[in-house]
């Protein structure tokens, strides 16, 4: 009986010892698989239209009278607003800038013109209505007609906005984690290996940019997201 009783003991320690090593095997095969890791990443891009136009109109004025120099200024406002709410733009999307007076004769130097003073006024359209603006911009040279002449100065430029980024932005995430996965399927199927779980992934920057210098109010929207994932044995 003694000896029964020491024979199963016996098959039961052998038995442990099988199974211990055996998990042993499995924890180091599962260790020595889980440090095989692709970095992979993964891209999306979208076209949009700006939803808002900040629209600056430059009128220069000039004169050796100050006070008539600023009825002239007032003069083209009017002119100007009239142009612009004719045409659709409310009270609310035009602002106007602090005139800018150059006195010739205040300055140290200056050059031999025939006027004293040039003043600047900015009357400028901030608005939503992107295409509207657009077509009135092509059509500012109508100002001349009403005796304004819109300055090009580069000082005040158009500019172009995209303000929708957060409606746009989790779908765009999931594109480039989509991109970022079917990168790191190739890789996997190359290294004859399996696509496991994420190990940690980073969401890269938004960009927002002209889509080219010719169109500024299509923009383009970038993302590139970094993603590591495990890879597993077939």
């Amino acid at each position: 009986m003694d000896t029964f009783r020491k024979s199963v003991s016996a098959l039961f320690i052998m038995f442990g010892l099988i199974m211990l090593g055996w998990f042993i095997y499995a924890g180091i095969n599962t260790m020595a698989y889980r440090d095989r890791q692709v970095v992979v990443r993964g891209l999306a891009e979208k076209e949009v239209m700006a939803n808002k136009v900040t629209w600056p109109l430059v009128v220069k004025t000039v004169g050796n009278d100050l006070q008539q120099v600023y009825g002239q200024v007032n003069s083209y406002n009017a002119i100007v607003v009239k142009f612009l709410k004719d045409n659709g733009i409310s009270d609310k999307e035009i602002s106007f800038g602090e005139p800018k007076v150059f006195d010739k004769d205040a300055q140290t130097y200056h050059a031999d013109v025939p006027y004293r003073y040039n003043v600047t006024e900015v009357i400028t359209v901030t608005s939503t209505q992107v295409e509207k603006v657009n077509a009135l911009i092509k059509r500012q040279v109508e100002l001349l007609k009403l005796g304004v002449a819109i300055s090009n100065d580069y000082e005040y430029k158009t500019v172009y906005e995209y303000t929708g980024l957060n409606e746009v932005k989790p779908a765009m995430i999931a594109e480039a984690t989509r991109n970022a996965r079917e990168a790191a399927a190739k890789f996997a199927e190359d290294s004859h290996c399996n696509v496991g779980s994420i190990k940690s992934a980073s969401q890269g920057q938004f960009s927002i940019e002209d889509r080219d210098a010719y169109t500024p109010w299509i923009k383009n929207i970038r993302v590139v997201t970094s993603v590591t994932y495990y890879l597993e044995k077939d």
